[in-house]
């Protein structure tokens, strides 16, 4: 029996257009994806934040500003020690540019909540608007910095988050950390989430 060159090829769209939506149902959506590595808060993390990038840690470093803050009817200075953070920004998402290389400021304090940045290293990171100090720090402390692979475009296959939804007695302590399975989680696909988040 001899088909005909035209039924085989349209049989054969028909079947390769199957496999496609069938491999595309199997495929959780960007918004499940989000929220796996994110967090359930993970829509109002990316709209909070002023500034969202991947990006390259280049330096970190801490100094002591001298700010004026205003003390009743006068101008005092007064020293704030800040942790001065440099990043390339790999991938732009929202507040920045491509390339961009950014100098950050933020108080050192606020570093206790969050996990330590090291030169080289590849992050996704929320950050706060500019305070009128100038300062920012991560949207959220551990929350709002997310590992990246040593390529930079890959969310590192073990990523720890704090478990938001554990009660702590004692509320200085660190929340105990959950590990979140990222294996071929790509930045890509948590920037698609990220900005239709902040379209809503």
């Amino acid at each position: 029996m001899r088909v005909s060159r035209r039924v085989l090829v349209l049989a054969l769209v028909f079947l390769s257009n199957f496999c496609l939506s069938i491999f595309a149902a199997a495929q959780p959506s960007d918004q499940v994806i989000a929220e796996r590595v994110l967090g359930p808060q993970w829509k109002q993390l990316s709209r909070r934040a002023g500034m969202i990038f991947a990006g390259t840690v280049l330096t970190t470093a801490t100094q002591t500003v001298i700010t004026e803050t205003a003390a009743t009817d006068r101008a005092v200075a007064a020293a704030l020690p800040v942790l001065q953070l440099s990043f390339r920004v790999d991938l732009a998402i929202a507040g920045v540019e491509p390339g961009q290389i950014l100098t950050l400021h933020e108080w050192a304090g606020a570093g206790s909540m969050q996990r330590p940045m090291r030169t080289g290293q590849h992050i996704l990171i929320f950050l706060y608007p500019l305070s009128r100090l100038g300062l920012t720090s991560p949207v959220g402390g551990a929350l709002g910095q997310v590992a990246l692979d040593p390529s930079g475009k890959n969310v590192s296959t073990y990523e720890r988050k704090p478990a938001a939804d554990v009660e702590s007695r004692n509320e200085s302590l660190p929340r105990p950390g959950v590990p979140v399975a990222t294996r071929g989680v790509s930045v890509v696909q948590l920037e698609r989430a990220i900005r239709s988040a902040r379209e809503e």
